[in-house]
């Protein structure tokens, strides 16, 4: 292991690089966590290089203005009580801007450290180009047959100098060694082909093979990404899988969810599907089924509740679990609630808007007496005998028509068609419950022969109404 180069000192591995690799930054940062949009940075050390010559060091605590987490002050050392007295980011802003000013950012996990500098300086009236290089993404194209590329594991592997590790200097200073090994084992033109690509794919995520990007098609679909492991991160959906899934990598650093993805990334696989609905379909199939950490909004609901009436008939809406409705009844459910307060919360909304009698709905125990909203003036009287059962029935008739489920418009099961490029699939539904898709006539015959136990799933419903009434192609099947 040797020594880092003083100030001055040419590396002449470095120096063989042609412009814009010429001109370099070598940068690593602390912080008070791994959001860049939440999280402070604590300390910045910046090594810059040029034409292979060595400049002066930067190293400075930064007052981050929070409290230091005790687990990260036991990971690098770092404590509220050393960065006090110790300068606000703001202060260090033009020395920072004289050392980036014209150089790429090089960085181990480049991503991250690039996403804290723009916001600190964003947050200091900043707004300044950053185009940075990975020594993560380095690593990975010029050793592919290794697993590990994390900095204490290249500092073994590569005999590099090193200082206080996860100290912004003691980190920094090994990552200019590691370019000039990288040079001197596998060539200039070697390492500025991979340099090259970096500059040309700056949305990789670190941790995925640029190649792997490179194969995602630009057809409808859904894709999955995924982490360590194999850990399922994150399932999506569009109508161009290879423009979606690069826009993830693209806006990392201004949305924390987004870069916390892109950090995890290490594989991606995807589906292609006939069309939009399809995409859809099969994103909420996986999400459901597959529970990715990243996915909140198709996850599974259980125990929905809904009201029930009968328009026709004389007594008050009852609740009932939305699952368990026979699917011919699904046209007289209405609302969808994951609880009965909110359920009898929203009615007596509409009860007060629409001046119908809370004891008739149940929302108030009758004593043979007028409810209190008719005395206040809320209620027509129906509880009192003070209007027709018929006009009470029209106002609840119309205060509940919004929250009214479609009925079923069909005798039997339909499959809504799509088709691309020779690839045909056919989406069956039977009473709003999904069965599958099909992309054959003997898969089809399988989904219609599979029964009516299905649940109702109600983002599968939804899909279901906006296509048809979007125009889609329904064929009848039964």
């Amino acid at each position: 292991m040797t020594d880092f180069p003083r100030p001055g000192t040419r590396m002449e591995a470095l120096a063989s690089l042609p412009a814009p690799f010429d001109r370099l930054a070598f940068v690593d940062i602390e912080t008070t966590g791994t959001r860049p949009t939440r999280d402070r940075i604590t300390e910045i050390a910046v090594i810059p290089v040029d034409r292979g010559v060595v400049g002066e060091p930067f190293q400075n605590l930064v007052d981050p203005g929070v409290p230091i987490p005790p687990t990260i002050t036991r990971l690098t050392g770092i404590s509220d009580a050393m960065v006090a007295g110790a300068p606000v980011f703001a202060r260090l802003v033009d020395d920072l801007l004289g050392l980036l000013d014209g150089r790429l950012l090089v960085a181990h996990n480049a991503r991250f450290d690039a996403g804290f500098l723009r916001n600190a300086l964003r947050e200091a009236g900043q707004v300044t180009a950053l185009r940075e290089l990975c020594t993560v993404k380095l690593s990975r194209l010029l050793d592919r047959g290794e697993r590990r590329h994390n900095l204490d594991s290249l500092i073994g592997r590569h005999g590099l100098p090193v200082g206080d590790r996860h100290r912004a200097m003691g980190d920094c200073q090994a990552l200019p060694a590691l370019m000039a090994r990288f040079v001197e084992r596998d060539g200039v033109e070697v390492v500025l082909d991979a340099l090259g690509r970096q500059i040309r794919r700056a949305s990789t995520p670190p941790n995925l093979d640029p190649a792997r990007l490179d194969e995602v098609p630009a057809v409808p679909g859904v894709y999955r990404f995924f982490g360590e492991e194999g850990a399922l991160l994150y399932v999506g959906k569009s109508v161009n899988l290879r423009s979606r899934v690069r826009s993830h990598f693209a806006d990392d650093h201004r949305n924390d969810r987004e870069m916390r993805i892109a950090q995890q990334t290490h594989d991606i696989d995807w589906i292609e599907t006939a069309g939009e609905i399809g995409a859809l379909l099969t994103e909420a199939r996986l999400v459901k089924r597959e529970q990715p950490i990243f996915n909140r909004r198709l996850r599974a609901r259980r125990g929905l509740l809904a009201w029930y009436w009968d328009d026709e008939a004389g007594a008050p809406p009852t609740l009932v679990q939305l699952d368990a409705l026979d699917p011919a009844e699904l046209g007289r459910a209405h609302g969808v609630f994951r609880s009965r307060m909110k359920a009898n919360e929203r009615l007596r909304e509409l009860a007060k808007e629409y001046r119908l009698c809370p004891q008739y709905l149940g929302l108030e125990k009758g004593g043979g007496r007028a409810c209190f909203a008719h005395q206040i003036g809320q209620c027509g009287g129906l509880c009192a005998g003070r209007e027709p059962e018929i006009a009470h029935r029209l106002r609840l008739k119309q205060a509940l028509g919004p929250l009214a489920f479609e009925a079923w418009p069909y005798a039997g099961a339909v499959a809504i068609r799509e088709e691309r490029d020779g690839l045909e699939e056919r989406h069956l539904f039977r009473h709003w419950r999904y069965l599958g898709t099909a992309r054959s006539e003997a898969e089809t015959a399988e989904l219609l022969a599979g029964g009516d136990d299905h649940p109702l799933d109600i983002d599968m419903y939804r899909l279901a109404v906006d296509a048809i009434r979007g125009g889609a192609v329904v064929e009848p099947l039964e």
